[in-house]
């Protein structure tokens, strides 16, 4: 249903340099980059390549908490997302596990990014 989604944050090389690394192990990876006004845009993207989730400068300050979630392949690609997050000083809202509730077999784990939203790595196999 969505092609693409664009989120305005305080420092975009901050938030693209952390999305890279925390959730490098399903694939995520700078896709294009350019420039607006003083500062930059940067699309990122899967292992597809196809830029769709996007950095932009923020134009005020936020007040919303906007929720993420990047669908991994594996549960083991959940924990690496977990591990890389914790080696990065991230705060874990909650650790890797499965999520009956949403339905059997989730499995993911919640994160804080720098702009205080709620990102998540989801396997939705058994």
């Amino acid at each position: 249903m969505l092609d693409h989604l664009g989120v305005q944050v305080a420092d975009v090389e901050a938030s693209a340099a952390l999305y890279q690394r925390v959730f490098a192990p399903i694939g995520l990876t700078e896709a294009v980059r350019f420039p607006v006004g003083e500062g930059v845009v940067v699309g990122m993207s899967g292992p597809d390549g196809q830029a769709a989730f996007w950095f932009g400068p923020a134009r005020g300050d936020e007040t919303r908490e906007l929720h993420v979630a990047f669908r991994a392949p594996d549960r083991e690609a959940v924990d690496a997302v977990h591990a890389a997050a914790v080696e990065a000083g991230v705060e874990v809202l909650h650790e890797p596990r499965e999520w009956p509730e949403y339905h059997p077999g989730y499995y993911a784990v919640f994160l804080r990014d720098p702009d205080g939203h709620n990102v998540e790595a989801v396997h939705h196999g058994g």
